[in-house]
């Protein structure tokens, strides 16, 4: 009896051994590209004065660190061929100005010299309408038990307006972001929700409302997109490369990453009761 459990079980091991196989996925690794990380915004009451401007570049798949890029010029210029230098904060690809100049409806441009390379892009800066209340739901969502949160604003009526929310929560690592145009709202009261069964009394939730351009909604519409749930799946690759407005005037084919917005912003905390 004790001859045939061994042999049972000699099977069965040489059977599951059989059964795996190595499999090496060979992953195509693309010459590094450049991401700006350009987002000039301007909250509501400050100066405005400081402000920065992150570059990295991509990398492999299974990498860890995001590897970042030293030694580059920087600087953005206002419609009066005023230039605003962003200097490196010493071997970490962040790139301060304390002297910046926001101006709504002022168009910038930017310039990043790196490798040998030149890259501009130009923008508008954008106003948003201030945050006027927030307002709290504890039966929200689709099953009538998540707590809503609206913050409410005026929308111009004068102009089409299009907007950027986030929402950013003490009791979670990752922030909530979503886009808006005012195509069915124009001139009226609106608001931006979040509902979320995990919220209870005492997190705090930090709203900001980003004024943004027509193309800038329609380039973070597709980042949106592809980060939430429409994506597929986390294991889903993205349909193509998301372009921003940044060009290399010196190698078009070489291409950046990232976007240069300028937005003016407003923000309101908010503790659930």
């Amino acid at each position: 009896m004790k001859k045939v459990t061994l042999l049972i079980v000699l099977f069965i091991s040489i059977f599951f051994a059989s059964c795996e196989e190595v499999v090496d996925v060979n992953l195509d690794t693309a010459p590094p590209k450049l991401v700006i990380e350009a987002s000039i915004n301007w909250l509501k009451g400050t100066t405005g004065k400081q402000q920065t401007i992150k570059l990295t570049t991509t990398t492999g798949y299974f990498q860890n660190v995001i590897p970042t890029v030293s030694g580059a010029t920087v600087y953005v210029k206002n419609s009066q061929n005023e230039q605003f230098n962003f200097k490196e904060v010493t071997k970490t690809g962040r790139y301060v100005c304390t002297t910046f100049k926001p101006v709504l409806n002022e168009t910038y441009t930017l310039t990043v010299i790196s490798n040998g390379n030149t890259y501009t892009a130009s923008e508008t800066m954008q106003s948003v309408a201030p945050i006027t209340h927030i307002e709290q739901n504890n039966n929200g969502g689709i099953t009538g038990t998540d707590i809503e949160v609206r913050a409410y604003f005026n929308d111009p009526p004068d102009a089409d307006n299009f907007y950027l929310y986030k929402y950013m929560y003490s009791n979670k690592i990752t922030s909530t972001y979503y886009v808006g145009e005012d195509k069915f709202f124009q001139g009226n009261e609106y608001f931006s929700q979040t509902d979320d069964d995990d919220l209870k009394a005492g997190d705090e939730i930090e709203i900001t409302h980003y004024g943004i351009s027509k193309q800038y909604y329609n380039y973070m519409s597709i980042l949106v997109s592809i980060a939430g749930s429409n994506a597929g799946g986390p294991f889903q690759s993205p349909p193509a490369t998301v372009k921003g407005n940044v060009i290399n005037t010196t190698d078009k084919a070489n291409y950046p990453l990232g976007y240069f917005s300028l937005s003016e912003t407003d923000s309101k905390k908010y503790k659930i009761q």
